[in-house]
């Protein structure tokens, strides 16, 4: 989904590699600790002074590649979504800190590491490993959504393609327990909104409105689970005595 087309109160997502939330404030916020980019957004004008507000982890995606390559060739990423699936929300108790991919601006540039608290090797199992790796990483999309929110983007929807970490129902629902917000899924990708994008850039579509205008969501969650809430502010706590 190209960004232009985003309004005040309409946020992106993905979760590849990095996770990036983008939103779109109709004042000229920004964030005295820089942990969030401000930036004029792509249409904005002297009477629609538009700006977009950038969050970015390094760990995200990483972090559940590595938890992967643990096991080698012998498991795939839906395979590790389905034995997710099986475990309860909060992962019985072992909570994940998805930091090990470099410094994070989020944090104020600290750099703490990937960390995996509350192991019970009489008791946990690759498929605790799997869930917490994907609740530690909305937990952090929650984190950043909160200094954003702290900045004036308070976001009323979510969109993002369905691809990468959201073809997994546990870290679907979990992102959205976490941060409380409805997601809207596209069939789409990134590739696909820069080249649409592209072709409003150069002229092929008349408007934005004309380039996605068959565009339609898949799939939309809606927060449903409180007994998510309790699992953040536990995965919060053990976040701030690292940062302090």
């Amino acid at each position: 989904m190209s960004l232009n087309v985003l309004k005040p109160g309409e946020v992106a997502a993905t979760a590849g590699t990095s996770g990036v939330i983008y939103g779109v404030s109709d004042q000229p916020v920004y964030d005295p600790q820089s942990r969030v980019n401000t930036f004029a957004h792509v249409n904005y004008t002297e009477t629609e002074t538009r700006t977009g507000v950038l969050l970015c982890i390094n760990g995200t995606g990483s972090m559940n590649r590595w938890a992967k390559s643990l096991f080698g060739s012998g498991i795939s990423y839906q395979q590790m979504n389905d034995e997710a699936n099986k475990i309860k929300v909060g992962s019985e108790g072992l909570l994940v800190l998805p930091f090990g991919n470099g410094a994070e601006r989020m944090l104020n540039n600290r750099q703490i590491g990937a960390q995996i608290v509350g192991i019970d090797v009489n008791h946990h199992s690759p498929a605790h490993l799997f869930r917490a790796v994907q609740e530690g990483i909305a937990c952090a999309f929650r984190y950043g959504l909160d200094i954003m929110r702290e900045n004036g983007i308070r976001p009323n929807i979510i969109r993002a393609g369905k691809a990468n970490l959201f073809l997994s129902t546990v870290f679907a629902d979990a992102f959205v327990n976490a941060t409380g917000v409805p997601v809207e899924l596209y069939q789409n990708d990134g590739s696909a909104g820069a080249a649409l994008g592209a072709g409003i850039g150069a002229g092929i579509f008349a408007s934005p409105q004309e380039a996605f205008k068959n565009m339609r969501p898949v799939e939309t969650i809606e927060p449903k689970n409180q007994e998510f809430e309790a699992v953040y502010q536990q995965w919060k706590a053990l976040l701030i005595k690292q940062l302090h």
